[in-house]
């Protein structure tokens, strides 16, 4: 029998024969989904195919519930096109469904998904800044050979089940020149953490208090992708900054280019938890705000600053402090409520502020962020303007726009929304 010609072969889709064209020219095999950062070995897909993007889930997603009374997963999808640079694909919709019952429980699409969605070394716009970034284009496009990040906030009503395992159903079309070609797959089954967060006192002695940058929108903190040592890290995701909060609703009085204007300046900083005290770092000089100061060498980054080992794998970072504040040594024992220092403004930092997170690693960078709550603390309020770190001392006054929460009222076990005013 004569050999058939390969050009008249049928049954094979445009899109699964450029993607093989493109694997055999590579000398390589293009897997389903990459490993996942920290999320445990994904599981084999049922059907082997060629895929357009893999992906990789940067964390353990890990549930929390905040002042809202909902239950969040908060985390990163890390994905790749795997298609020449010739070729761009239209990523159209993110389904994340509990790969048990394939139900879907959240999901990205239209300008959703362009606003959650950016290339690495391109940062969402509006992150860093003071007016809110205009909508990303739609739809979204991805050029081929771009690894791209797409933050996924999921919530859960009141007595709604978190899956265990979490799937991801990636749909568009790969743009050939010869028109569309429509896709879809499943990527990157994922394990949701079993271990409930920390639960801690405050790190701030009690009165008002506003949390500036937590989670879970369009913040530095939360979408702080960070390349160290040949990695992507997201060592903020669930870092909170803390200011004083005066009765008149000030932050400031007096004159902003004064680091005493602050209410938040010298105020003490006070261990959450127990535990031993893994590092310390002092001698970096305070900042003269109200301007961005250039960023710091990388071991400077928060500055002055205490970190305490209160369980395996889990230690409290206490940043920004005074310099020549700090109480405590590496080694000390200490209890919850013992006074580590004052809050100050070194490191990268513009006004003065309490950087307070739960960290994976004895050190801020490389480490993971996961979430944690708060015994108790009362919302008293919200401010609606992005007033943070780097403009609240270029505002026309220190007072902040503080208008009633949806939320306001006592909260136990819970962590606080972007822009909350509380009492502790």
């Amino acid at each position: 029998m004569a050999e058939r010609d390969p050009r008249k072969r049928t049954g094979r889709s445009p899109l699964l024969r450029g993607l093989a064209a493109a694997v055999l020219a590579a000398g390589m095999l293009v897997a389903s989904a990459e490993p996942g950062f920290g999320a445990g070995a994904a599981h084999p897909a049922p059907i082997a195919q060629f895929t357009p993007l893999t992906a990789a889930v940067m964390t353990e997603p890990a549930p929390f519930v905040a002042t809202d009374d909902k239950t969040h997963l908060s985390y990163e999808l890390l994905t790749t096109s795997a298609l020449s640079t010739r070729t761009s694909l239209r990523l159209d919709r993110v389904e994340v469904r509990d790969a048990r019952t394939h139900q879907v429980v959240g999901s990205l699409s239209g300008q959703a998904l362009a606003d959650a969605a950016n290339p690495v070394g391109d940062p969402l716009p509006g992150a860093d800044a003071y007016t809110p970034a205009p909508p990303a284009p739609t739809p979204t496009v991805i050029p081929g050979s771009q690894q791209w990040i797409i933050w996924i906030d999921l919530t859960f009503d009141r007595g709604q089940r978190v899956p265990r395992v979490l799937e991801h159903r990636l749909s568009g079309a790969v743009l050939s020149p010869s028109g569309p070609s429509p896709f879809e797959e499943t990527v990157q089954p994922t394990r949701t953490s079993g271990t409930p967060p920390l639960n801690l006192n405050p790190p701030v002695r009690p009165g008002t208090w506003y949390s500036s940058e937590s989670c879970c929108g369009n913040t530095h903190h939360r979408r702080g992708l960070a390349p160290i040592n040949g990695r992507f890290y997201v060592p903020q995701r669930f870092a909170i900054d803390w200011y004083r909060v005066g009765e008149q609703g000030q932050t400031w009085q007096g004159d902003p280019a004064l680091l005493t204007s602050y209410l938040s300046y010298g105020q003490p900083i006070v261990a959450s938890a127990g535990g031993r005290v893994v590092q310390v770092q002092d001698g970096v000089p305070d900042n003269t705000p109200p301007r961005t100061p250039p960023i710091p060498p990388i071991e400077d980054t928060v500055g002055n600053h205490v970190t305490v080992e209160v369980a395996p794998g889990r230690f409290l970072l206490y940043a920004h402090m005074k310099p020549g504040s700090l109480r405590v040594r590496e080694g000390d024992r200490v209890d919850p409520g013992q006074v580590l220092g004052l809050i100050g403004n070194s490191g990268n930092s513009t006004t003065p502020h309490l950087h307070f997170q739960v960290m994976t690693t004895p050190q801020f960078f490389p480490t993971d962020s996961p979430p944690f709550t708060f015994r108790w603390f009362r919302v008293v309020g919200h401010v609606d303007p992005r007033i943070w770190d780097d403009n609240l001392g270029l505002q026309p006054t220190g007072v902040l726009p503080i208008t009633p929460s949806p939320y306001d009222g006592p909260h136990r076990a819970r962590y606080p929304l972007d822009r909350e005013v509380l009492e502790f």
